[in-house]
């Protein structure tokens, strides 16, 4: 079932970020190359795929499977990187989801508003902040990652990713932003790899649900105009006692709105 609910007004202005360097973005920090790469060193086109999902909703854990399936990198064009996002709005039927917070929930209202929907719903996937579809359909995430790979991505890389107590540091760099893009926000996120959870009430009570790259920190960086270049050290709190296994971290340049991601990367971290 495509569950629904009314529009949320409050707009998110973080997004998410992480990565793997494409070969023509290596050149292209060294001060040389095109600024814009359809492949990722050998790892495909970076593609950002979004599931905005719930532990209290019963259509949610079919699609939590395919995105995993998703995140084995299926298909040799495409890397895809894949993000969990747990929206509070079904928080009051009878389970409280421990990944779920309200700016995921703004996020996908935004999202809502750019797409024209009537009102966010869960399971939904959203493809490099331009295609949407229900959160179970591999057919239309098919379609998606047919589109993306054959659109040129901004070079983006992350480095010298550390975790020092409970603040998870990186830097990040881009290549120019194209002239048709006047300006676009840096996203900066940090994902479980793995979680899990034993569903005690609500819809999916007594099913134990697994979740991959489930989204536990989420900022704006920081924000580019057309012809800029973008490089900083970010740093973004994250829970006490995390092990640096259990991360990965993810940057992607999106145009504002939430609109059409234009570069990503992704790395996990080393323990």
């Amino acid at each position: 079932m495509r569950w629904k609910l009314l529009v949320m007004t409050s707009v998110v202005g973080s997004l998410v970020a992480g990565g793997l360097w494409s070969a023509l973005a290596a050149a292209l920090f060294a001060g040389a190359g095109p600024s814009h790469s359809n492949a990722g060193s050998g790892h495909g086109t970076p593609v950002v795929v979004e599931l905005f999902t719930s532990e209290g909703c019963s259509s949610c854990p079919p699609a939590d499977t395919l995105l995993q399936r998703f995140d084995t990198q299926p298909f040799p064009r495409a890397q895809l990187i894949v993000l969990s996002e747990h929206v509070d709005y079904w928080n009051h039927i009878g389970w409280t989801d421990p990944y779920s917070a309200s700016a995921y929930s703004e996020r996908q209202s935004s999202y809502a508003n750019r797409f024209h929907l009537d009102s966010p719903y869960t399971p939904q996937m959203i493809v490099d902040g331009t295609e949407e579809f229900v959160g179970t359909s591999s057919r239309d995430a098919q379609k998606a990652f047919d589109k993306a790979v054959a659109t040129g991505k901004l070079p983006v890389r992350i480095s010298g990713v550390v975790l020092a107590g409970n603040l998870v540091k990186a830097h990040l760099e881009t290549g120019l932003l194209p002239a048709q893009s006047p300006n676009a926000d840096i996203v900066f996120v940090v994902a479980l790899n793995r979680a899990e959870s034993e569903v005690a009430s609500g819809e999916n009570s007594g099913r134990r649900l697994t979740h991959v790259a489930v989204v536990c920190g989420l900022v704006k960086a920081g924000s580019v105009h057309a012809g800029q270049s973008f490089s900083r050290d970010i740093a973004i709190k994250v829970k006490e006692g995390m092990n640096a296994s259990q991360l990965r971290i993810i940057a992607f340049v999106q145009e504002p709105g939430p609109g059409r991601i234009l570069g990503a990367a992704l790395e996990k971290m080393a323990r």
